[in-house]
């Protein structure tokens, strides 16, 4: 099955949008990983949910895990707060990658190697007309999972 067909709509946000709207996407649905798009439509990045988790997480509670049992609530206050007034591009990891992504006739190996290779659970399927893209949808790890159990006869 190409990517075309295994394609599916998936919410994203843009380098532009709110840091706050972009987690408020992520926890209320359930996303693996964060798609951004540039402001012109085209992929920009696509972070799992637990880099951008590192985020939140002082500096100095990384250098000293042993800081983080003694941390209150009132710290978790403070992070959600540092997400105010910041794009998602400000707040996104210094170290993001374009998301791998794939063009529309790819197939599931393709797919699958793409996603095991870049250890992102979702792969874009892009379309290019000329030198521009455009995003069709994107292929999580769960659809492709899908695809290849039925594929199997094991649905």
């Amino acid at each position: 099955m190409s990517a075309r067909d295994l394609a599916e709509p998936y919410p994203h946000v843009t380098t532009d949008d709110s840091a706050v709207d972009a987690v408020r996407l992520l926890a209320e649905r359930n996303l693996p990983a964060l798609l951004v798009l540039d402001t012109d439509g085209t992929p920009y990045a696509a972070v799992p949910g637990s880099q951008l988790v590192r985020q939140l997480v002082p500096e100095y509670v990384m250098e000293d895990p042993l800081l983080a049992p003694v941390i209150d609530e009132r710290h978790a206050e403070a992070m959600a707060e540092s997400l105010v007034g910041k794009t998602v591009a400000q707040w996104l990891p210094a170290r993001t990658f374009k998301p791998p992504y794939v063009g529309p006739d790819a197939g599931t190996m393709e797919i699958a190697a793409t996603m095991a290779r870049t250890h992102v659970p979702l792969v874009a399927v892009i379309e290019y007309v000329g030198d521009q893209g455009r995003l069709l949808g994107v292929v999580s790890a769960a659809a492709l999972m899908r695809h290849l159990l039925a594929a199997g006869g094991q649905a």
